[in-house]
């Protein structure tokens, strides 16, 4: 127990999710008789998820920042129906409609950020309301009709990385990317070990960050031998690149800058943080306006893998982002959270969905496990904080999330961030 706590930073109920989705994919590995990590599924899993991470890296800045969006669904549905008919009927090429996609993504976050932040109706009414709008919107620009997208388009949601290289049996772009992978995971521990021995800080063993490191990198590449090794003509999937592009972004943005920690502030304690110089509307309107920007980027996304935009796309997804983002240790009550744990947040609900379904559950079955799951995790990390036990998952991946860690006295806590931000 003790070499655990030194491996966890500690505490190892932090790693809780970490945990239950290890011990998700080892059961069903087993239940399904193998059949979970082949490759096939693997690639698959991560091609029908990608959409919903991504709405989830959104989701969790604008619940630390302490809202809600609703019409996530609805917009991603709205951006893809456009620019479909921004390619078909106006000739355009694909990547002009997407940059255009993303542009639409933009206005439509700028128009809910305003009423959010500067008229100052609650972001649950407005975006129940953009709900209502965008989704009449999509079926009404659209018709109701199914409207294709040229294959150019398709590759954004359903492409692979193209093979380059000598023949060696491996998809080589996927073998690159995780050996590149590995080296920084290596590189930032011994980096983060180096400033933590300058600063005089405490360091575990170096027996410690030598297994943590075989732990990781040892993951890492088994997943890209997965990816890999995939039948003909796949390899790792164009939409898990542009999400691991986006974890890395966005990891850097809510931890390491000024309007990271600002908004961590603001839904911490606004009225402390405004105290403290920090422009709570500003902040309120960003959080909102890049939300709808990743909800036009996720749709985009769906409409690339399912080859048109529909009617009735974007059903729900606002459900399995929140719920990936309170599973993955966010709070209710705002300014705790890390993209990291949202990611892993909506990969246990993607496992456990993909699980299922090998098994054979129906889906009436699977919904109510799936509900299950979310109110016993968060019903869980709830206790742990009111027992005053640190969350499960409210300090996962701690180098990866915020810098600080939560006082007792918000405040306080929210001068000292902002002081470490200026």
């Amino acid at each position: 127990m003790n070499a655990l706590k030194k491996l966890f930073g500690g505490n190892t109920r932090q790693f809780g999710m970490i945990f239950a989705l290890v011990a998700l994919i080892v059961f069903f590995e087993i239940f399904t008789e193998g059949r979970t990590l082949t490759s096939g599924n693997v690639i698959n899993l991560f091609n029908g998820n990608s959409y919903i991470l991504i709405l989830a890296i959104g989701m969790v800045l604008v619940i630390i920042a302490g809202h809600i969006d609703l019409s996530v669904g609805s917009v991603a549905a709205f951006v893809g129906v456009c620019v479909s008919l921004f390619i078909r009927d106006w000739g355009l090429p694909w990547y002009i409609g997407v940059l255009m996609g993303l542009g639409l993504g933009v206005l439509i976050g700028m128009w809910q950020g305003f009423w959010v932040a500067y008229v100052g109706i609650p972001a649950f009414i407005v975006t129940l309301s953009g709900m209502l709008i965008f989704r009449g919107a999509n079926q009404f620009v659209g018709k109701s009709n199914t409207i294709p997208v040229p294959a150019d388009f398709q590759y954004i949601g359903s492409g692979y990385l193209a093979e380059f290289g000598p023949k060696t049996g491996y998809n080589n772009p996927t073998m690159l990317i995780g050996l590149l992978a590995v080296a920084f995971v290596i590189f930032s521990e011994i980096r983060s070990r180096r400033n933590a021995k300058k600063l005089g800080a405490e360091v575990p063993e170096a027996w410690v960050m030598v297994l943590k490191l075989v732990l990781v990198c040892g993951a890492i590449l088994y997943a890209t031998y997965l990816f890999a090794t995939g039948r003909p003509g796949t390899s790792f999937p164009v939409p898990g690149l542009i999400l691991a592009v986006l974890i890395i972004v966005y990891g850097f943005i809510s931890s390491k800058t000024v309007i990271g920690r600002h908004i961590y502030a603001v839904g911490g304690n606004r009225h402390a943080a405004e105290l403290s110089g920090v422009q709570s509307k500003k902040v309120n309107f960003l959080v909102m306006m890049n939300m709808s920007f990743l909800a036009g980027l996720a749709g985009m996304i769906f409409v690339g893998r399912s080859t048109a935009s529909g009617p009735f796309d974007g059903v729900g997804w606002e459900l399995d982002a929140i719920a990936a983002v309170f599973i993955g240790g966010a709070a209710v009550t705002g300014g705790v959270g890390t993209v990291i744990g949202s990611i892993i947040g909506g990969l246990v609900m993607a496992v456990l969905n993909n699980g299922l379904q090998l098994l054979g559950v129906g889906a009436d079955l699977t919904q109510i496990i799936k509900g299950l799951v979310l109110l016993i995790a968060v019903a869980f990390d709830v206790y742990n904080k009111t027992q005053g036990k640190k969350s499960i998952v409210g300090m996962l991946m701690k180098n990866f999330g915020r810098s600080s860690e939560i006082k007792a006295d918000e405040t306080t806590q929210t001068k000292e961030v902002i002081s470490r931000g200026i």
